[in-house]
């Protein structure tokens, strides 16, 4: 075991008081010494992901904002809208750690040979808690990173990579034989691009804007939606034709997107039908929501038969019933393609007294398309 002396070091908190306040502070905790099969990681990247923005803003109004404390030990607040304050029932009055995933080196191990084997490596870990300088961890959620992967490069190596292969095992499990994804020119959406390619899947996606749609054909996909244009409806269904998708991962949530989908999907199949049917065809037709970039209400038209369903998913869930070695098997190839299909890229490197500023929150809180930050909890 590391003689090394028990550790205290800066860890991000998010509190939602009984008024409807929200706090995010940094916090002083003291880092345990190892149990024996366990590790304690110097964590020295940590990525801002769309699930980590929900636990830390919560359902706060971010426009509202404000700043105190000092530089170093800084604290923002902001307010709940009384509306959603029902929401946050749950966490009242906790002070919960923020961060899914992140990277760094293995500084003190438990006696165990599995955790020794550990120390000095570069792992990527996955157990929450990340943003925080150090983090006490069982060593079997440690992926040993490849020989020469630096932190900032393993950082992101299990939430998105790991949610877009298990959407496209999702598709290949549920008996489906392409599928659509929205919010495409995202990291994750990228990532399933370059998965699709390689794999030969046909992949539909569905962007916002020209210039993401001009990105994604830039990687080589073929077929691109954008959702702002006058004949987005006849686009995603021709796409649809082509390519046989019959499922669909939309980020949005809210919003008539969902419908959208599966209104075109009944479209498509309904070319290739030989008979009319009152009842729609006989396909299933599959929307699952994994994120909720539009936080109101999903709103949908029932014109696509009866064969259809809109459900949720999340990554965790689905690791759980595809069982250990399913799951290891889509981590081994997450770490082999590591700096090719799954490198994820950076707009900004910051610390976490700098994941605290309003003007950074600002950029970081919008979940844009290019504005995805990586915190170094332990960057001076």
């Amino acid at each position: 075991m590391s003689t090394n002396p028990t550790r205290t070091g800066l860890q991000l908190r998010s509190l939602v008081k009984p008024n409807g306040e929200l706090e995010i502070s940094l916090l002083s905790v003291a880092t345990p010494d190892p149990a024996p099969d366990e590790v304690v990681v110097r964590i020295e990247a940590t990525p801002i992901n769309p699930s980590d923005i929900g636990l830390l803003f919560g359902a706060a109004d971010i426009s509202t904002a404000k700043m105190s404390g000092t530089p170093a030990s800084p604290v923002v607040t902001a307010q709940i809208p009384d509306q959603l304050m029902k929401g946050m029932a749950a966490r009242l009055g906790q002070s919960l750690p923020v961060g899914n995933e992140g990277a760094g080196v293995v500084v003190a191990a438990g006696s165990s040979g599995t955790a020794q084997a550990l120390l000095g490596k570069t792992v990527a870990v996955l157990g929450g808690a990340m943003y925080a300088q150090y983090r006490c961890i069982q060593a079997d959620q440690c992926l040993v990173l490849p020989e020469g992967t630096t932190p900032a490069e393993g950082a992101s190596c299990f939430v998105n990579p790991l949610t877009a292969l298990g959407m496209v095992e999702t598709m290949r499990r549920e008996g489906h034989k392409a599928l659509v994804h929205t919010a495409a020119a995202s990291n994750l959406g990228q990532m399933l691009n370059k998965i699709c390619i390689k794999d030969q899947i046909g992949l539909v996606n569905v962007v916002r804007k020209p210039e993401q749609a001009t990105l994604l054909k830039r990687m080589g996909a073929k077929y691109v939606c954008d959702s702002s244009t006058p004949t987005f409806m006849e686009d995603l269904t021709q796409a649809l034709v082509d390519t046989g998708a019959t499922i669909a991962f939309d980020a949005t949530g809210g919003g008539k997107l969902a419908g959208q989908i599966l209104t075109c999907m009944e479209a498509a199949l309904n070319r290739t039908a030989k008979e009319y049917s009152r009842y729609g065809s006989t396909t299933h037709k599959q929307v699952y929501l994994y994120g909720g970039l539009d936080t109101g209400p999903t709103e949908f038209n029932r014109n696509f038969g009866m064969a259809w369903g809109i459900g949720g998913w999340l990554l965790f869930p689905f690791l759980q019933r595809i069982g250990v070695e399913a799951a290891q098997a889509l981590r081994q190839r997450v770490a082999a393609e590591l700096k090719t299909t799954f490198a994820s890229s950076y707009s900004k490197e910051i610390s976490l007294a700098e994941a605290l500023q309003p003007e950074v929150i600002a950029v970081y809180g919008q979940r844009a398309t290019g504005t995805k930050y990586l915190i170094n909890p332990n960057k001076a």
